[in-house]
């Protein structure tokens, strides 16, 4: 938030600077956030300077003709500042402050859950800051190195623009964890993207008659790229005995679905998933 005492000053100098004589100020060359900085003076004689700025406002008596020797703890935010001489009539010069180089990476990556082989279904944004928390806007190249069970899937570099460097890339083929993280200036953030099996790709079907029901069940259930289909995916089995048909909803549990179809006579089972369809079994009647 401005500083009211600030604000004043700062109004008050620029009705004044119009007739100020005999003394002046210039900007710091280059300043940079967190490291010490000089405002050179011109005229002669006892000044005083003001300094506000994002994070500061303060004030100290100078002499006329020498540098004033700004600490870093004066120039911790980067932005704009503004310095104000005042000896009888004031004087004041605006200068910049740079963000620092990176200290730290904020780092953020979507979704936390991929289906395998999906293209363009994972994307990440990364985010470098000094060790004041200022957004460093210059040009940083940040690199992105995506892994999954101790092989690289993917190496690519980005240079930030405005303080944002990004990606976006396809999922792997097999299951698991992927470990995706951002490197800039020795920094480096980690994040995980779990990827899960993508939709049944292969679904067949074996059932038998016992004294009671008819006992149905899938084989283990994968994707096309041989991954298990993820625990609680619905199998459902219908089952058509003349012009009845009945439906069971299974949750595969450790890669199988399976289900009891009470039917005493012949019966066709068959069993789908998502858009996938399995063989047809058929069960004669009860003996």
């Amino acid at each position: 938030m401005r500083n009211p005492l600030a604000a004043i000053i700062c109004s008050a100098s620029l009705v004044l600077i119009s007739h100020a004589q005999g003394g002046g100020l210039r900007s710091p060359s280059n300043a940079i956030a967190g490291n010490p900085a000089s405002i050179p003076t011109t005229g002669s004689g006892s000044a005083t300077l003001y300094l506000f700025g994002p994070d500061v406002s303060l004030k100290r008596e100078i002499r006329l003709g020498d540098e004033v020797q700004l600490e870093p703890k004066d120039l911790q935010k980067a932005g704009k500042y503004t310095a104000v001489a005042c000896a009888g009539t004031c004087q004041s010069v605006d200068f910049f402050v740079s963000p620092a180089k990176p200290a730290s990476l904020t780092f953020l990556v979507h979704p936390s859950r991929a289906p395998v082989a999906d293209s363009d279904v994972i994307s990440g944004v990364a985010l470098p800051f000094d060790e004041f928390h200022n957004l460093v806007v210059a040009p940083a190249t940040v690199d992105f190195q995506l892994a999954a069970a101790g092989q690289r899937l993917l190496s690519q570099a980005a240079s930030t623009q405005n303080g944002v460097a990004w990606f976006r890339t396809n999922s792997g083929r097999s299951a698991g964890a992927l470990q995706i993280t951002a490197s800039v200036n020795g920094v480096s953030t980690r994040r995980v993207v779990q990827q899960v099996a993508s939709d049944p790709c292969r679904l067949r079907i074996k059932g038998e008659r016992t004294r009671k029901a008819i006992v149905v069940e899938t084989e283990p259930v994968r994707d096309c790229d041989g991954n298990p289909v993820p625990d609680g995916t619905i199998v459902t089995f219908t089952a058509k005995n003349g012009r009845d048909t009945s439906t069971v909803d299974a949750p595969i549990k450790q890669g199988i679905a399976k289900a009891q179809i009470t039917a005493p006579g012949a019966v066709d089972i068959s069993a789908a998933s998502g858009v996938v369809m399995g063989n047809e079994l058929h069960v004669g009647a009860r003996q």
